[in-house]
């Protein structure tokens, strides 16, 4: 159901990363996909999986040097031409800027959480848009958190409501292009990325109890619904924050 398109893929750290299940599944409907690691150290465990999804191009990206997500762009413009979706999950925050008070946030840690989590997916957008002349769908990565106060994400609840906010202005503007625009809010994962929030275990612990799922998200059932956008089929959806949490977000 994908076969013919081209999607590059940000955030995989690991085979438990939110971007791996996302990457797996655009893979098994056909996609061709460009695939992005942080960094020397991320290398070795991200090549492996670029293997295994067959990845033409493999390349690094940290969005905090100068020139590493543009020189990607311009890998897939001169290799492929064209683009059909991008995957932005990727996020971060300085530890004693995400495990303090929002209140109490210093300047340069509020800045390069924002920078991370909320900017690099504008920019990414910039730089797709010229790439996707027939349309194309752009995702991000959200929590519940952007909507209540949920105790320990903190600064990255701030973070995570303008990248919604973001999200539907994106979609707005490019529209009429055919350029559709989506934040996928998943529920709690035991990924990397979420082992710094304080207490995280006694959050799993409550979404499992509390959604009428009664049943935590798993990396695979993200990354079906995910694909599922990136389809044909899902043409007339755009700039929405979709919920694939067990239903944990309608409960009090």
């Amino acid at each position: 159901m994908l076969e013919g398109k081209r999607g590059l893929v940000v955030g995989i750290a690991n085979d438990q990363s939110i971007a791996w299940g996302c990457a797996r599944a655009f893979r098994a409907l056909g996609a061709e996909l460009a695939v992005t690691y942080l960094n020397e150290k991320a290398r070795p465990h991200v090549e492996p999986l670029a293997r295994e999804l067959e990845a033409p191009i493999v390349m690094p990206m940290d969005v905090m040097v100068d020139g590493q997500l543009e020189a990607v762009f311009d890998r897939i413009a001169q290799d492929w031409g064209t683009l059909d979706f991008v995957l932005h999950s990727i996020a971060f925050s300085p530890k004693d800027t995400l495990q303090g008070r929002v209140t109490d946030a210093p300047r340069d840690g509020f800045l390069k959480t924002m920078d991370v989590s909320c900017w690099s997916f504008l920019r990414m957008a910039h730089l797709a848009e010229p790439l996707m002349p027939k349309g194309g769908t752009l995702f991000t990565m959200t929590y519940y958190g952007s909507q209540m106060v949920v105790e320990n994400y903190n600064i990255m609840g701030v973070a995570k409501a303008a990248l919604e906010s973001a999200v539907r202005y994106m979609a707005a503007e490019l529209g009429p292009k055919g350029i559709r625009v989506h934040a996928i809010s998943p529920g709690p994962l035991a990924t990397r990325a979420a082992s710094g929030i304080p207490e995280f275990d006694e959050l799993l612990d409550k979404a499992r109890k509390d959604a009428p799922a009664r049943s935590l998200v798993s990396i695979d059932d993200v990354g079906a619904a995910t694909a599922f956008l990136a389809m044909d089929a899902a043409r007339l959806m755009t700039g929405q924050v979709i919920y694939v949490d067990g239903g944990y977000h309608i409960i009090d």
